[in-house]
């Protein structure tokens, strides 16, 4: 044994077939040139000492031998130069999110988490891995440009949301997600927002927003003082009696910097969800929710 591992030996094994083929190619083509070129100047010329042909055949075969290794080094230059530039790509990369709010410990634990996922699991595993990857990298995307939108509701943008707001919370509910408040997602987002009140001291405000009078039935009522219990401010605002009936979207406004926004379709059904960062449009729902509070009637204790 000459002291090398297996794994050393199976490493330099397939080096070594590609060195051996490699080589094997620059000689039958050098050859195969040399030939040419021989045959070719023999036929051209009537040298009966035969000079010209075995001259044109050394000088033809060193010129493909060396236009072989041009082409190699080359090639291997190429390589070298965007393997450098990847380098330098990554270094960037980790040298800006030093110096961001997210820490470079996470996104280490995303690359290296990502990277034994390829290395040991299976086919489904790696699907998936990878489809969550380029979800994250949409969303992060998306978010550098100030707009996120996502196909149906995300109930999970609406509870990790309300696990990082900080002062304020302050959202609109329609006939929309009425039924939402049953389903457990509503649950789990009373839940958040309760924890966030008693343990972080944010303020948060619901308004619920009906067209006219007779909507504003028991079950609304003991709708918003669901919400009181969890040490959320309810109102009710009829459009019908303010003097703007403008149409109410469903929003969320966290901390004044992030709208959350849910789509309909064309039955009133949430079809997508929207997260909003860009400056003017949260003052404006941040404006629009501040007139329909005002507006609003506060709901008695029952």
């Amino acid at each position: 044994m000459d002291g090398r591992t297996a794994g050393e030996v199976q490493g330099t094994a397939p080096f070594r077939g590609r060195h051996r083929s490699t080589a094997l190619r620059k000689a039958l083509v050098t050859a195969f040139v040399a030939t040419g070129a021989f045959f070719l100047t023999l036929a051209l010329t009537e040298d009966a000492t035969r000079t010209w042909p075995w001259t044109a055949s050394l000088v033809s075969g060193g010129v493909a031998l060396i236009v072989q290794y041009l082409r190699d080094f080359e090639q291997r230059f190429e390589t070298v130069d965007r393997r450098l530039a990847e380098i330098c790509a990554a270094a960037e990369l980790f040298s800006r999110v030093d110096g961001s709010v997210l820490r470079s410990e996470e996104v280490t634990r995303l690359f290296l988490g990502y990277t034994k996922v390829r290395e040991q699991g299976g086919d489904i595993v790696q699907a998936f891995a990878e489809r969550e990857l380029r979800r994250l990298a949409r969303t992060l995307e998306g978010l550098g440009g100030g707009s996120m939108d996502a196909s149906g509701e995300n109930h999970e943008w609406l509870i990790d949301l309300t696990d990082c707001v900080k002062m304020t919370l302050d959202a609109t509910s329609t006939s929309v997600d009425r039924e939402f408040w049953s389903s457990g997602p509503g649950q789990r987002y009373l839940t958040a927002q309760e924890k966030a009140v008693k343990r972080r001291g944010v303020a948060i405000r619901r308004l619920f927003v009906v067209r006219e009078p007779d909507e504003v039935t028991p079950e609304l009522t003991a709708l918003c003082e669901d919400h009181r219990r969890h040490g959320i401010e309810a109102r009710i605002a009829v459009r019908s009696l303010m003097e703007s009936h403008t149409r109410v979207d469903d929003f969320i406004v966290f901390d004044g910097e992030l709208c959350f926004e849910t789509m309909p379709d064309l039955q009133s059904a949430p079809d997508g969800t929207r997260l909003r960062a860009e400056p003017e449009h949260v003052d404006d729902r941040v404006s629009q929710f501040t007139e329909l509070w005002a507006a609003a009637e506060f709901v008695p204790e029952p």
